[in-house]
């Protein structure tokens, strides 16, 4: 069986840098921070006081009151980003078959504020078990692609894919195969999440996962630096429309890229940690080469995971060093997390989104807050440090892990007709 070729015609986003495509490019190439003390709740008796929030975001803008109270934070997110690549991909509702259109969705986690505001009413009560009627419909984490679906009435394969921080990618590579393999002509993907709330902080925190660098906080997200000491919590979505080449060439789409393969693995190794020498995510590199019938050696950019994590980072590198090779000092490798933080469910779509937009541009965004060199990375190794780097980018990778060993990795190339 031959399969379809598949390709990205919309793109939305809505990041701690950005709250669209070209604010967030924008900030991307400049090398812009979006981390900041938390303005949501009073961090006094929290170990990290910082993280990466949406900035200028007013749910009232995009919906009204009633509507806004029915959705929790990741929820709108995910209306707000997809209503952007939709729009981008300059889809006729009319002229589209919307059986053969589905939303195939990620979220780490879904509705943690709302389940956290539900349990401290409920405690504060007389024990009585009063419940806002929405929490559950609001909390759930596939209701973001089913209010995406209702919306728009789209009527083809609807759901979430939860693989912790992986989410949004396997998201991504579930949406690539339903089209390769003729089941749907368009599909919208992507992922959101909004766990800067009290139980996302502290719960983090209980792990010693963030980092703690209250004192610096715009410069604490630094991938591959000697003194990172953990992750970024950030929030925000992004949202690509797939969609079939011959069905997006018919209707004389504008084509931002392909989408040439996926490829998923696991650790099998620890809850949280990664495997040290990074076994599990040099596999999915080679699974998502195979799959895309490619050489290592002409990926010109990886969008790494690159949380900012003592083990992660490391054993990222590792793997990339011996996937690659000789040719791994020629790959322009970088962290857009230095900027965004760390988006969970939702990293792999807005880096994905980099991954495209370093593409367009031929511009590979910085991995910014680099100071000290870590001895346990191979110095060769072209980490794209604190300034971004033109070159030509035809083809880009963009690598996404999760707690529970959960590995993803999505190819893109220009395309080609």
């Amino acid at each position: 069986m031959e399969l379809k070729r598949v390709v990205v015609t919309g793109l939305g986003a809505l990041t701690p840098i950005g709250n669209n495509i070209q604010e967030y490019w924008d900030a991307l190439k400049s090398g812009k921070s979006g981390c900041a003390p938390i303005t949501y709740f009073d961090t006094e008796k929290f170990k990290t006081k910082f993280a990466c929030e949406i900035k200028n975001y007013d749910p009232l803008q995009h919906f009204d009151r009633k509507e806004a109270r029915k959705l929790d934070r990741f929820a709108q997110y995910a209306l707000v980003s997809s209503d952007q690549a939709i729009q981008d991909a300059a889809l006729d509702m009319d002229a589209i078959d919307k059986f053969r259109v589905g939303v195939i969705w990620g979220a780490g986690i879904g509705g943690i504020e709302t389940f956290q505001n539900e349990v401290i009413n409920f405690s504060q009560g007389d024990g009585t078990p009063r419940f806002n009627p929405f929490f559950i419909p609001k909390m759930i984490a596939d209701i973001a692609p089913g209010n995406i679906s209702i919306k728009h009435g789209f009527m083809g394969p609807n759901y979430t894919t939860v693989s912790a921080c992986a989410s949004s990618a396997n998201a991504m590579i579930d949406a690539l195969n339903y089209i390769r393999l003729g089941h749907c002509d368009i599909i919208v993907t992507g992922g959101s999440e909004a766990a800067v709330t009290m139980a996302g902080l502290g719960g983090f925190n209980a792990m010693h996962a963030l980092s703690t660098r209250n004192e610096s906080a715009e410069s604490a997200s630094r991938p591959f630096d000697a003194t990172r000491d953990g992750f970024v919590l950030g929030e925000g979505a992004g949202a690509l429309v797939l969609e079939d080449y011959d069905h997006a060439k018919a209707r004389g789409a504008k084509i931002y890229a392909e989408v040439i393969g996926g490829g998923m693995s696991s650790d099998a190794y620890h809850m949280t940690a990664p495997h040290p020498e990074g076994i599990g995510v040099e596999r999915v590199m080679h699974n998502c080469l195979n799959d895309a019938g490619i050489q290592a050696g002409e990926v010109d950019a990886i969008n790494t995971h690159g949380t900012s994590t003592p083990l992660g980072d490391v054993a990222e590198l590792k793997a990339i060093s011996k996937v690659f090779g000789a040719h791994a000092n020629k790959i322009n490798i970088n962290s857009t997390k230095s900027m965004t933080g760390h988006l969970l469910g939702a990293a792999g779509a807005i880096e994905a989104i980099a991954s495209i937009l370093s593409m367009q541009h031929n511009l590979v965004p910085p991995t910014i807050n680099h100071t000290q060199v870590d001895p346990n990375i191979d110095p060769s190794l072209n980490l794209t440090l604190n300034k971004a780097q033109e070159r030509e980018v035809n083809i880009a990778m963009s690598n996404t892990f999760g707690f529970g060993g959960h590995n993803a990795c999505v190819l893109f190339r220009k395309l080609k007709e």
